[in-house]
């Protein structure tokens, strides 16, 4: 492909895979230790962050420094940005419920059944999704509209995503929000901010890999997946499926959009 150092990218596929392989053997290593397995979640975005580092290590002399240097930047800040809150957020806590009732029912082994459903399952996961994060490395032409367009699209995102958190955890510490669901800020736009933030985000480095027509179409299924999870999967559906039976939620659901924001609908009445 003209623009595009294809071999060197089939290398970094591997080295990629390696490095979010590494990221969920020692989170494994951690939550099997402290029997706690939501440890996941902070490796989750550290992964990707390992992701960035070693094709930014790897691609060097391969594409151009500049689009090299701002896809690195942004996967570790997003990546790194999510670890730290993650584990700030579940600091005390015991395992997530999600991870208790999945293995409740494992066959066999409980540590093995771990392993294999959650933390390979998202290590393959963080290299699918990561696939423009490795594409945008080996491209040699400089960034241009697009890569201002994606750059623009990852910085609103990532605020969204920072701000919803910050909200929450405030509304969150304050003793006399107990029981209530949170309907403020950027919460009263929509109801999973921190998950809008995140398809901006994805959507937003899928546009690093746009210089050519075939990186764009190779890496197309990324942004997607991540979409459909944050949407379909394991993101809104599940959290709020949840959340419908807690007072005051059909409420907030019926006057807030469910993922893309708008100003909240007037009460009935």
């Amino acid at each position: 492909m003209n623009g595009f150092d294809a071999g060197a990218f089939a290398l970094n596929l591997a080295v990629a895979a390696g490095a979010a392989l590494a990221v969920m053997l020692a989170a494994f290593a951690v939550g099997t230790a402290k029997g706690v397995h939501r440890i996941v979640d902070i490796a989750w975005g550290a992964a990707f962050a390992a992701v960035a580092l070693a094709t930014w290590l790897l691609s060097a002399g391969h594409g151009d420094d500049g689009r090299r240097l701002a896809v690195a930047l942004a996967t570790m800040v997003w990546g790194l940005r999510l670890a730290v809150h993650i584990a700030r957020r579940g600091r005390g806590h015991g395992e997530d419920p999600r991870y208790a009732r999945m293995l409740a029912r494992a066959p066999g082994d409980p540590r093995l059944y771990a392993l294999r459903k959650i933390y390979l399952l998202q290590g393959g996961l963080v290299w699918l999704v990561s696939l423009p994060v490795q594409a945008a490395a080996y491209l040699t032409e400089p960034l241009g509209a697009l890569g201002a367009l994606g750059l623009l699209l990852w910085a609103v995102g990532l605020a969204f995503e920072a701000v919803g958190d910050r909200q929450l955890a405030r509304f969150k510490a304050d003793p006399a929000h107990r029981g209530m669901i949170m309907d403020r800020g950027l919460w009263s736009w929509t109801r999973h901010p921190n998950y809008f933030g995140d398809f901006l985000v994805w959507w937003g480095l899928w546009f690093l890999a746009c210089a050519t027509w075939q990186t764009a179409a190779l890496t197309l299924v990324s942004p997607v997946v991540m979409s459909a999870l944050l949407i379909w999967g394991s993101g809104k559906r599940l959290l709020e499926a949840h959340m419908a039976d807690r007072p005051g939620f059909a409420a907030y659901a019926a006057r807030t959009s469910g993922f893309f924001p708008r100003p909240p609908r007037r009460a009935a009445g």
